[in-house]
């Protein structure tokens, strides 16, 4: 796996400013995808960002980059533990809900459309995403908004400025450590 790719897909969460990025990577063996994780975890679980693969396709993995210390707040908001809750959750600590996650990313026929939670997207959003079936929302950028349609553009015009100085002073040769900001709890 690429820093590159870390760089591209995830500059808001390396920068202290959302809960958590995914995207996907091609690989040739399990076991990279897993040492990378282990060797992300161990550089910058202090600075409060860790690394986990959800899912192992046939040659694609899907990673989960978070703050842990965010997901706790986000997965404790009783709108997101009621979603949750309907969806089969039981316990909402990060490591039963990252475990719940990732079954329900590998059995479910369709992408577990709760995943806007661990992502640190509002509840209302992701509910309504959920209710309307990804139609008839208010606008659409990093997500589909139906609750505060300004408060989300917001959002999305910073996560984008971020990921263009991120990516601009990656390219200038600024190492991902010198990027990743320390919000160790």
């Amino acid at each position: 796996m690429s820093e590159d790719l870390i760089i591209k897909h995830c500059s808001p969460t390396l920068a202290g400013l959302k809960t958590a990025n995914l995207f996907s990577c091609v690989y040739s063996q399990k076991q990279d995808i897993e040492r990378y994780a282990q060797d992300f975890n161990r550089r910058f679980g202090w600075k409060g960002v860790k690394m986990l693969p959800l899912e192992f396709g046939k040659s694609r993995a899907l990673i989960y980059v978070f703050r842990p210390t965010e997901l706790k707040k986000d997965l404790s908001d009783s709108q997101a533990k009621s979603i949750l809750t309907s969806m089969g959750y039981n316990r909402f600590d990060i490591v039963s809900s990252l475990k719940m996650l990732k079954s329900r990313v590998k059995k479910c026929p369709e992408f577990p459309h709760e995943i806007g939670l661990f992502l640190g997207y509002p509840p209302e959003d992701v509910r309504g995403f959920i209710l309307h079936k990804g139609n008839c929302c208010k606008c659409c950028g990093c997500w589909k908004v139906y609750g505060n349609e300004e408060k989300a553009l917001r959002a999305f015009a910073k996560y984008k400025k971020c990921s263009d100085i991120y990516y601009f002073k990656w390219l200038q040769g600024t190492p991902i450590n010198k990027l990743v900001v320390n919000k160790s709890a």
